[in-house]
């Protein structure tokens, strides 16, 4: 993530959109995708995107809900896991995959908790749900030891002030690849 400030996140809806998508992201220094497990064809498209990465490009998948997901997603040969929220079992799933992986949380007991097992970098979802800049503000002074990928109401209005908080390791949102959704395949 350090090397990936912006994480588009995408839920695709047709397999020909895939390769569009990752060349337009590659083509604006992007080097990373979230797909997200929100369609039918969410695992297809997450297989044909890692069948197309190439260089130092990476293929994540989002909204893990379970520990089925997990190891679907293993198997397709993700680089990196991420999840909304967790469950013990969600966490423990993640922990065991050897993917590096992004839990989410929102509250400070959620952060608590994942911090018990010895993690510090969460997804900070849904931002504009969890306070904001508030939240981020606040969670800097109770837990200076934590980073965030804020996700949720980040968009191409207020990525660049989010960056800027010094507890933000990175931002993710859908905003990045609607201009190459709606393109022409190449």
């Amino acid at each position: 993530m350090e090397r990936n400030a912006i994480i588009p996140v995408v839920n695709f809806h047709h397999l020909n959109q895939v390769e569009t998508v990752m060349s337009g992201l590659v083509d604006q220094g992007i080097q990373c995708i979230e797909i997200t497990l929100r369609s039918a064809l969410a695992m297809d498209a997450l297989k044909l995107a890692v069948s197309l990465r190439s260089g130092q490009f990476k293929v994540g998948v989002g909204s893990l809900m379970s520990p089925e997901q997990v190891d679907a997603a293993v198997r397709a040969g993700v680089d990196f896991l991420v999840s909304p929220g967790l469950t013990p079992e969600l966490a423990d799933a993640l922990a065991q995959s050897q993917v590096p992986f992004l839990p989410g949380v929102m509250t400070p007991s959620e952060i608590l908790s994942a911090k018990a097992r010895g993690w510090n970098t969460f997804k900070l979802f849904p931002f504009n749900v969890a306070g904001g800049f508030n939240a981020l503000k606040a969670y800097s002074a109770l837990f200076p030891d934590v980073r965030f990928c804020p996700t949720g109401g980040v968009d191409q209005e207020n990525y660049k002030s989010v960056l800027e908080s010094p507890n933000v390791i990175s931002v993710g949102g859908s905003w990045v690849a609607v201009p190459f959704l709606n393109a022409t395949p190449r």
